[in-house]
C-alpha cells in the first residue's frame, strides 16, 4: 500500500479557497445579470412616467422648449417634435438603452429615452465593487482557513510529535483523545491501540529474549564444564560418563533452540497439510507411544471417533505434548486419561491426570513462554516451558483452542464405568528398551508420525524433552480425583 502524502494543510486550504472563488464568481455573475435586468425595468418605468408627466404638462399649456427642459434630467433625454415639424431637445441616436414615444394631445410627438452609457456606468461601478469585495473575502478566507486548518490539524501534529518521541526511546506516552466518535478521535484511539500493541510486543520480546538467554546459560555452561573436565581426565570410565553428560546438555540446549524456532514459525503463520483426521485414532497412537516410553505408566484413550480437518503431524504433536506433560506431572505411578468426544460443531479432547493440578490463577499463565510452575522438576526433566505455548499455537492454527479447565468439569466429562478399558501393554527385553530410548530421543510410532513437525516430531516437542512444558507441579496425589485437566477444541470436519 502506497499512501499519498500531499500536504493536508495545503490541500484543505486550496480546496476551501477554490470553492469560495467559484462561489464568488457565480455570485458576481448572478448579481450582474440581475442588476442589468432590474436596471432595464427601472428605466422602462421611468420613461413611462416621463411620458405620463408630459401629457399632464401639455394639459397645463406647457409647450415647446419649456416642456422638453422640464422632462430632461437624471439620465433621461427628451426629443419633442411640434405639429409644424419644429424639434426641441436631443434627438436620440442608435446607442439608446430604451425609449418611449407618445402622441400628445396638442398634436406634438414626444420621445423620452435613456442613454446606454448611463446603465453601463452603473454596471461598471457595481462590478468594481463586487471585485473589491471578492478579493477582500478571499483574503479574509485565506487567513481564516490557515488558522482554522492549523487548529484542526493540531492533533495530527501531536501524533507526529509523539511518534518521533517514541522513536527516540520515550515509551508509555499516549494521545488519550477526549472523544473517539469523530475522525480525529478514531485515528488517535487507533494510534494509541497500535502503541499499546507494539509496546506490549516489544516488552514480551525483551522478556522472552532475556528468559531464553537465561535458560540457555545452564546447558551451555554444562557443556563447557563437561568439555573442560574431558580435557583433564584420563580415566576411560570417567570419560564415558562425561560424554553422556555432554550429550545430555547439548540435547537440552538443542531442544530449547528447536522450540524457540517452533514458536517463531507458529507466530509467523503455520503451514498445515490438512486431511481428514480422527482424534480418537491419534489419541490411541499417543497411548501406544507413551507406553513404549514408560511401559508401566497408566494411560488410557477413550471416547468416540471425532473427525477433524487438520494436519495429523501437528495434532499428534499437541497430544504428545499434553500426554508427556501429564506424565511428568504425575510421576511413574500416575494416571492419565485422554477422552475424545463431539460437542456441537467441535471435536473435544480432554486430557486429565491425577497429579497436583494447576492453581486457578495459573491456568492461563502456564501458556506463556518459559513458564514452569515446578522449577526443580523441570531442571531434572530438561523442560523449557515452551511445550504448552507450542501446543496452543497449533490448536489455534486449526481454528480451535487449548485451555486448562476446572478439574471438576473434566472429571464429569471423562468419567466412564471402567477406567481400565485399555490396560498397559507389556514391553520387556533389550529390544523394547532400545526402542523406548529411541522414542525418548524424538521418535514416535508409525501411527503418530510420518513427517517432520514444528520444533521436531511429537517426541521432540514433549516426550523427548521429558516434561518441558509449562508443567504443573512436582508431587502427585493419587486415586480417581482429577488433578490437572486440559481441553482441546477443534472444529469438526464437514
Amino acid at each position: 500500500m502506497s499512501l499519498r502524502t500531499v500536504s493536508l494543510r495545503r490541500r484543505v486550504t486550496l480546496s476551501a479557497i477554490g470553492v469560495l472563488g467559484v462561489v464568488l464568481i457565480g455570485v458576481v455573475l448572478l448579481v450582474d445579470a440581475l442588476f442589468a435586468a432590474q436596471s432595464k425595468r427601472d428605466v422602462d418605468t421611468a420613461l413611462l412616467e416621463k411620458a405620463r408627466v408630459a401629457q399632464q404638462l401639455v394639459k397645463q399649456r406647457v409647450r415647446g422648449a419649456e416642456l422638453a427642459n422640464r422632462l430632461e434630467g437624471r439620465g433621461v433625454e427628451v426629443w419633442l417634435v411640434m405639429p409644424d415639424g419644429t424639434g426641441f431637445g436631443n434627438k436620440p441616436d442608435e446607442e439608446v438603452a430604451n425609449e418611449v414615444s407618445r402622441q400628445l394631445i396638442d398634436g406634438s410627438k414626444i420621445t423620452v429615452y435613456a442613454e446606454t452609457a448611463v446603465i453601463t456606468a452603473a454596471q461598471t461601478r457595481l462590478r468594481r465593487l463586487l471585485l473589491l469585495a471578492g478579493i477582500g473575502a478571499l483574503a479574509v478566507t485565506i487567513g481564516a482557513m490557515l488558522l482554522v486548518v492549523r487548529r484542526a490539524l493540531a492533533p495530527l501534529d501531536a501524533m507526529t510529535t509523539l511518534a518521533r518521541s517514541i522513536a527516540r526511546g520515550n515509551r508509555g506516552y499516549r494521545l488519550n483523545p477526549s472523544r473517539a466518535d469523530n475522525e480525529l478521535g478514531r485515528t488517535a484511539a487507533a494510534f494509541d491501540d497500535m502503541l499499546d500493541s507494539l509496546e506490549g510486543s516489544e516488552e514480551r520480546t525483551k522478556r522472552f529474549v532475556a528468559d531464553a538467554a537465561h535458560e540457555l546459560r545452564t546447558p551451555i555452561a554444562g557443556v563447557q564444564a563437561v568439555a573442560e573436565a574431558l580435557m583433564q581426565t584420563a580415566s576411560a570410565e570417567e570419560r564415558e560418563r562425561l560424554n553422556l553428560l555432554l550429550v545430555r546438555e547439548s540435547r537440552r540446549a538443542g531442544r530449547l533452540v528447536d522450540d524457540l524456532l517452533a514458536l517463531a514459525r507458529i507466530e509467523a503463520g503455520l503451514e498445515l497439510h490438512r486431511e481428514r483426521v480422527d482424534l480418537l485414532a491419534l489419541a490411541e497412537a499417543e497411548v501406544a507411544r507413551t507406553r513404549l516410553l514408560a511401559p508401566d505408566f497408566d494411560i488410557v484413550a477413550e471416547g468416540e471417533p471425532a473427525f477433524v480437518s487438520g494436519d495429523p503431524q501437528r495434532l499428534a504433536q499437541v497430544l504428545a505434548n499434553l500426554a508427556d506433560n501429564a506424565r511428568q506431572a504425575t510421576g511413574p505411578s500416575g494416571r492419565v486419561r485422554l477422552r475424545v468426544s463431539r460437542v456441537g460443531s467441535f471435536a473435544l479432547l480432554v486430557v486429565t491426570d491425577n497429579g497436583p493440578g494447576v492453581p486457578p490463577e495459573d491456568r492461563e499463565r502456564i501458556f506463556d513462554r518459559l513458564v514452569r510452575l515446578d522449577e526443580a522438576r523441570d531442571q531434572r526433566s530438561g523442560g523449557s516451558g515452551l511445550g504448552l505455548p507450542i501446543a496452543r499455537g497449533i490448536a489455534r492454527a486449526h481454528g480451535g483452542e487449548l485451555s486448562c479447565i476446572d478439574p471438576d468439569q473434566a472429571a464429569t466429562a471423562t468419567a466412564t464405568p471402567d477406567m481400565d478399558l485399555a490396560p498397559p501393554a507389556p514391553v520387556a527385553g533389550p529390544e523394547a528398551e532400545a526402542e523406548a530410548e529411541k522414542q525418548g530421543q524424538g521418535g514416535v510410532p508409525p501411527t503418530a508420525a510420518a513427517a517432520p513437525q514444528v520444533g521436531g516430531p511429537p517426541g521432540a516437542g514433549a516426550g523427548r524433552q521429558g516434561g518441558e512444558l509449562g508443567e504443573v507441579g512436582g508431587g502427585g496425589r493419587r486415586g480417581d480425583s482429577v488433578g490437572a485437566a486440559f481441553e482441546v477444541r477443534i472444529p469438526l470436519a464437514e
